[in-house]
């Protein structure tokens, strides 16, 4: 749905992006992720035409991207930017309508959100009364209202409690069913993991990594496992021999544990569950991959490595 080709841009002779790629496909969630200062806001700033890039191009759904295609498109950006003196009601219908929404229609959808998300009684409140959870909530709404194809998300999780951070991600989730396609900047790696098919990792205004979650933590993955059973330790450990190496492990009870191995020479998951078998009860046993925290740092770790050395 999305393509962006060869994006680069400078501010000041500091260099914000350099010849950076990347495709967003129709109905997916994909991440934008990078550390602070790596250039992920610049994208989504020339994605929306808020700024202009030195090199490049930007195509939706194969054309070259042009101002009328910012109807499409809905931008919930990292600074909030509400009208402290307005009234939630009045908010929301003022940004659908600057969406391309009649009046009739911004407030039909208006009451469709405020009694999803229940917010009702805050309707007639000023924007300046509300909790930053609740400011957020609202903010939320204007960027879904007029039912965009593409909604760009900066770091919509802050300011959010637990289980707001759920209701957002359910929706998320709820969008991309019928066919949404959401590009969402977040250095909360958990609702990556959970809810992301595909990210893009930038840093140092360059692309260091792109590909589906489970692709990424494949290429991490260090041979580990995780056991747990019930029944005798010293059975266990005589069980491993020398293809084995234990890592650590978590006691549950009097004798039950959870333990994780690593594999030694060519040893498989196979063989491990083979020397096991008859020795001990196997309750679970399970593949560790490096969470979406880990991949971040060790990418990020690389990518510093290799610049130093160039």
């Amino acid at each position: 749905m999305l393509e962006v080709r060869n994006i680069s841009k400078s501010f000041y002779k500091r260099e914000a992006l350099n010849n950076v790629s990347f495709n967003v496909n129709q109905g997916e969630i994909f991440g934008l992720l990078g550390p602070n200062g790596a250039g992920k806001s610049t994208i989504i700033r020339i994605i929306n035409r808020i700024v202009q890039a030195d090199e490049g191009s930007i195509r939706l759904n194969g054309d070259l991207m042009v101002a009328g295609d910012l109807s499409q498109i809905g931008y919930l950006p990292e600074e909030r930017g509400l009208y402290r003196n307005m009234t939630v009601e009045a908010q929301v219908e003022f940004l659908g309508r600057l969406r391309g929404l009649s009046k009739a229609d911004a407030k039909i959808k208006s009451n469709y959100w405020f009694n999803r998300f229940e917010i009702n009684d805050w309707r007639k409140k000023r924007i300046e009364e509300l909790s930053k959870g609740m400011a957020q909530k609202v903010q939320f709404i204007c960027s879904v209202l007029h039912e965009p194809d593409l909604l760009i998300l900066d770091e919509p999780f802050s300011g959010f409690d637990p289980i707001n951070v759920e209701l957002i991600k359910n929706e998320l989730i709820r969008m991309k069913a019928v066919g949404k396609t959401i590009i969402l900047s977040t250095h909360n790696m958990k609702s990556v993991e959970e809810i992301c098919d595909r990210v893009v990792l930038v840093d140092a205004a360059k692309k260091v990594a792109e590909g589906s979650v489970s692709e990424l933590q494949d290429e991490r993955k260090t041979g580990l496992y995780s056991v747990r059973f019930s029944g005798s330790m010293i059975a266990f450990v005589n069980a491993l021999w020398t293809g084995f190496e234990i890592v650590d492990k978590e006691i549950h009870g009097e004798d039950k544990f959870t333990v994780r191995v690593k594999m030694r020479n060519e040893s498989s998951f196979e063989d491990l569950l083979k020397v096991l078998l008859g020795e001990v009860k196997i309750e679970a046993a399970w593949e560790v991959l490096p969470s979406m925290q880990d991949v971040f740092i060790d990418l990020i770790k690389l990518e510093s490595q290799e610049g130093y050395e160039k």
